[in-house]
């Protein structure tokens, strides 16, 4: 398991090599794998600072069955787990749906980030739909 130091490390690794990229198209890709290794540091310094806000799975003495503890789950964490699990559903699903939808589901996704980064996003967005494309439905 990653450490945020460890994801950080990687975001410096991907920095240089945005300096020192053949091409320009090679150094956006490497400053996009900076950012998302330093998201992911962000986020593993969230949980660790707020472990004793988040879910908690701990086995039951009785039972010995796994029981979720809500140890002060916030609503914004309750909501973040609800959108992952409809947006995993979504990608299971994302085959069946008419072109015309998936057109403006991807458009909409497309325009949830940053003005400036709404391209890079787009990208993102599309290469995950390729390399998911033949998941199981």
């Amino acid at each position: 398991m990653f450490t945020p130091d460890r994801y950080r490390a990687r975001a410096a690794e991907y920095t240089e090599l945005a300096r020192t990229a053949p091409t320009p198209e090679a150094a956006q890709e490497f400053t996009d794998l900076k950012r998302s290794f330093a998201t992911l540091a962000d986020n593993e310094q969230w949980l660790s600072d707020n472990y004793d806000q988040t879910i908690h799975a701990k086995a039951d003495a009785g039972t010995g069955e796994t029981v979720v503890a809500l140890d002060k789950l916030s609503l914004a964490v309750e909501e973040e787990q609800i959108l992952r699990y409809l947006g995993a559903a979504l990608i299971m699903q994302w085959n069946t749906l008419p072109q015309k939808l998936q057109r403006e589901l991807f458009d909409m996704a497309g325009s949830m980030g940053e003005l400036l980064d709404t391209p890079a996003l787009r990208g993102q967005i599309a290469r995950f739909l390729h390399k998911h494309k033949n998941d199981a439905r």
